[in-house]
């Protein structure tokens, strides 16, 4: 079974006649990005960028289950609702946002798709950009995994993380995205991650916080040698999915972890957050407090 949801008064952010009518997955993510839009002190985002690995779970059951059990025309709600993309247009719709809005879905890389996508647009001008990720889960994963023998180390859970990624530092700034790659079909994570600290001028020894996806399916054994290889004290090497439980976009909740801990903790300059939840698949994001 899916582990529960710690889920907010949902009335605070969503109008009640609106709030019936939407999914577990709409009102994370709708709540999660005004309170992260209150949070920032932004009037309006310039652009809203979602990144999603399964998409709206609930509302593509329940629509496959009316084809299976309507006979002739099927109400349209369901398979309206059950789209990757009905999130970042609910935000939009929410706060009356007529800006770039795209949906990024790559897997276990769709977070790390969408932070490049929101760098790219803030190196080409924009000033605030809406930045977030939402999956959630439902029974039928639990009885996907179960017959795939997959014998999960955590729970399949649901989450949603949103940011805001703004061009210049404000009061309300917590750290700063330093870098982003999504790499897939990697056969040397230990090589690729290595490099990526290189080309942005950090040694081994220079990470000072380090989240890593190894609960997933037991930790591999380029992880493990990584780990070992930045010489980080075991409180600094924290399992992300040890807190987030395992959704395909867990790593936006790592960065938010990072971000708060940098908050925190004035000696975390920097934090390199290494998804592998999917093996063959690698992203890496780098962050540097805003103090660096």
């Amino acid at each position: 079974m899916p582990s529960t949801l710690a889920s907010p008064d949902y009335k605070g952010f969503i109008e009640a006649s609106l709030l019936r009518r939407m999914s577990k997955i709409l009102r994370m993510s709708v709540a999660c990005a005004k309170d992260c839009i209150s949070q920032a002190g932004i009037e309006q985002p310039d652009a809203i960028i979602v990144g999603t690995g399964l998409g709206c779970l609930l509302d593509t059951e329940k629509f496959l289950n009316n084809v299976l059990t309507i006979e002739g025309m099927l109400p349209p709600t369901s398979f309206i609702q059950s789209t990757h993309n009905t999130m970042a247009g609910q935000i939009s719709l929410s706060i009356g946002n007529h800006g770039y809005n795209m949906t990024h879905t790559q897997n276990s890389l769709s977070f790390e798709h969408a932070l490049l996508d929101a760098m790219l647009l803030v190196d080409e001008g924009e000033q605030n950009v809406l930045i977030g990720a939402a999956d959630e889960a439902i029974d039928f994963l639990s009885e996907v995994s179960i017959a795939l023998h997959l014998n999960l180390q955590q729970k399949l859970t649901s989450g949603a993380s949103f940011f805001m990624l703004s061009r210049e530092k404000s009061v309300t700034s917590f750290a700063c995205v330093k870098d982003t790659v999504a790499l897939g079909l990697v056969t040397n994570a230990e090589k690729e991650i290595s490099a990526f600290l290189q080309k942005n001028d950090i040694p081994s020894n220079g990470v000072d916080l380090l989240l890593f996806s190894g609960s997933s399916n037991g930790l591999n054994a380029q992880v493990n040698s990584l780990l070992e290889g930045l010489s980080l004290e075991k409180a600094r090497q924290v399992d992300y999915l040890s807190l987030s439980g395992i959704y395909p976009t867990a790593s936006a909740f790592a960065v938010h972890y990072a971000a708060d801990k940098m908050k925190s903790d004035r000696f975390i300059k920097t934090a390199l957050i290494c998804n592998t939840l999917i093996h063959s698949n690698l992203g890496l994001t780098l962050l540097q407090s805003v103090e660096a």
